[in-house]
């Protein structure tokens, strides 16, 4: 019996395949993060199967025990919304099933990646999904630092009330679509730079949000001289020298470390 990777819409019902409702109606057994969400998707569809809850705090210790019912059973696998595995638990029941020998299935269907990537009106070129970014720490600095010198698109999925800290830490000239509630009643796509996103949300907003991206706008021949003098600004504003520093390499596209060797040695 296959493991089959089920997609569930993001928002709007309507927006299931018929083919992954006839492979939910002959499931045997249903994983799922809410078993009262996914409940209420099956009763939708005046479907009821049985459900266990496979979510971020257990699935390392149920993935083995899903894989080994697999063997004998038809199980679905589905997140509260989209496609598990993005951004959600299912990676280690996966795993599981291919080191059991349990065929594994995926069905395509809803994600708010690839809606958000495509409603976004940015290039689909060279796409880098995040997920949600670090929250702080060397690894946000890092991530900021390759948006603002890498010429690629880049997804990410923010919370509605750190989306104006994100923003304002992006090159303000950054082309940015903040897909806000896709496929629901109050679906909103603001395009524009980072900095006109940033006044559009000043007052803060709700739901969901991936926040689509045009990275390495910012790169430019600028000197090193003219960057370090930029940052000794910052510095004089109250910044810290690496705070200026990295502000000043997230501008520039120049090395960080370059920038506050000079900073500090002159």
């Amino acid at each position: 019996m296959p493991l089959t990777v089920i997609p569930t819409p993001i928002g709007n019902l309507e927006d299931i395949t018929l083919r992954a409702l006839r492979y939910l109606r002959e499931a045997d057994l249903v994983a799922c993060e809410d078993t009262r969400r996914t409940g209420r998707l099956l009763a939708h569809y005046e479907m009821k199967r049985d459900l266990v809850a496979y979510h971020g705090h257990n699935e390392e210790s149920l993935a083995p025990d899903l894989a080994e019912r697999a063997k004998k059973e038809k199980v679905a696998l589905v997140t509260d919304a989209g496609t598990p595995l993005v951004s959600d638990p299912g990676y280690r029941l996966v795993r599981a099933c291919i080191d059991a020998g349990v065929e594994v299935e995926a069905l395509p269907g809803p994600s708010a990646f690839t809606t958000a990537l495509v409603i976004s009106g940015l290039p689909a070129d060279t796409v880098v999904f995040t997920g949600f970014p670090p929250r702080k720490g060397r690894e946000r600095t890092r991530l900021l630092e390759r948006i603002a010198t890498e010429p690629s698109t880049f997804v990410l999925f923010e919370s509605p009330h750190r989306l104006g800290k994100t923003l304002g830490e992006l090159p303000t000239e950054t082309p940015v679509a903040v897909c806000r509630e896709l496929t629901k009643l109050y679906e909103e796509v603001f395009r524009g730079t980072a900095g006109e996103a940033a006044r559009h949300f000043a007052r803060g907003t709700k739901g969901e949000i991936v926040l689509v991206l045009r990275g390495g706008t910012e790169k430019t021949q600028e000197s090193i001289e003219e960057v370090v003098g930029r940052a000794r600004g910052y510095v004089e504003e109250g910044e810290s020298p690496s705070r200026a520093a990295a502000r000043a390499a997230r501008e520039s596209g120049l090395r960080r470390a370059e920038i506050y060797e000079r900073l500090v040695r002159e």
